[in-house]
This record gives C-alpha cells, sequence and structure tokens, in this order.
C-alpha cells in the first residue's frame, strides 16, 4: 500500500476540491454526509494521498458509493471525458511489450498501479453511467476478465446514444481518445 502523504497545505487544497465537487454534484452521493466522508479521509492520509494522484492526473475523483459492508467510501474519476495525462495508452505491459513500433508510452493497468487505484470492472462502469453521462465522446479500458485477456482482447466502453456500449480491441492497440477510471475505496 502506498505510505505517502500529503503536506498540511496540500491536505487542505484536496479536501477543498473534494468538498466542491462533493457539493456540486449531490446526485452521485444522495444521502452522504461530507463531514463523515472528511473525516474518514483525514484518518487515512495514504488515501487522501492517491486521491491527490487521481486529480492530479485530471481524473476529477468524486465519492459515488458507500459499502455498507465494508464501511467503505468508494471514489471514482468522474470527469466527463477522458483527460489528455491518461490517454493514448494500451491495456497491459505484456500488450505494450508485444508491440514492435509505434509503442505508447504507458499502460493503463500500470498507470492504475502507479497511483494505487483499480481500473473499473463492467459493472462498475456501467454504475457510474448511472450517475451521469461520461465518456461521450472517449472511452475507457476496463478491467478485463482473464478468460477474454488470455485470447489477447482487452475490453473498454463508452456512452453514446444514451447507451453504455462494452467493445473488445486488441490490448495493444491505444488511440488519443481512450483512457481508464480508476476507483479507490476509503
Amino acid at each position: 500500500m502506498n505510505n505517502k502523504i500529503l503536506s498540511p497545505e496540500q491536505t487542505k487544497e484536496i479536501l477543498k476540491v473534494l468538498q466542491s465537487r462533493f457539493e456540486k454534484y449531490m446526485n452521485r452521493h444522495i444521502d452522504m454526509d461530507w463531514s463523515k466522508i472528511q473525516q474518514k479521509l483525514e484518518s487515512n492520509p495514504a488515501k487522501l494521498y492517491i486521491l491527490n494522484e487521481m486529480q492530479n492526473t485530471d481524473g476529477e475523483p468524486d465519492v459515488i458509493a458507500f459499502d455498507k459492508n465494508t464501511w467503505e467510501y468508494v471514489f471514482c474519476d468522474c470527469s466527463p471525458e477522458s483527460p489528455k495525462s491518461r490517454r493514448s495508452i494500451c491495456y497491459d505491459r505484456e500488450a505494450l511489450e508485444s508491440r514492435k513500433e509505434f509503442k505508447p508510452k504507458n499502460t493503463a493497468v500500470d498507470m492504475a498501479r502507479e497511483i494505487w487505484i483499480e481500473l473499473l470492472n463492467e459493472q462498475e462502469y456501467r454504475e457510474l453511467q448511472k450517475l451521469g453521462n461520461f465518456d461521450l465522446k472517449t472511452s475507457s479500458w476496463l478491467k478485463t476478465p482473464e478468460k477474454i485477456r488470455k485470447l489477447w482482447w482487452a475490453i473498454f466502453a463508452d456512452r453514446r446514444y444514451d447507451t453504455v456500449f462494452v467493445y473488445h480491441n486488441g490490448a495493444e492497440s491505444y488511440y488519443a481518445v481512450r483512457w481508464f477510471r480508476g476507483l479507490l475505496r476509503v
């Protein structure tokens, strides 16, 4: 687990950003109380550091759920479209290394691991889309089931025509409008 912590100034700033986003998008977290979320964040400085990293890569993290089984708040990248800092990446390291030329600079799986977040799976992506309209012009790599990945494919999704579409593509492919959304449990 990440053991980095933010300075007091950085902590104050990310909490301010998260609270502002929380208040702006109340439909994402009906019946949740910011003071309880803030208290949980302040008692988990490593997780607050990760949320800051999500913010620094333009993911616009916001709390989208509360898991009553684990007593954790679920934060997710909620930027409307894919941020430029996470675009043009293939799915994973194996796919990147298989490319002979025109290799992307990074992979979705590696970037998520570096930030200490999880890629959304298909079900989580569909749940997120119930909270807003995301990826209307872009698409997101999703955590690909092993049986599909073994066939050299990876899945991604987007929203078009008010419908969520899930597709497959070669894991080594990358596009200027494809990135990944991550989530963090606090």
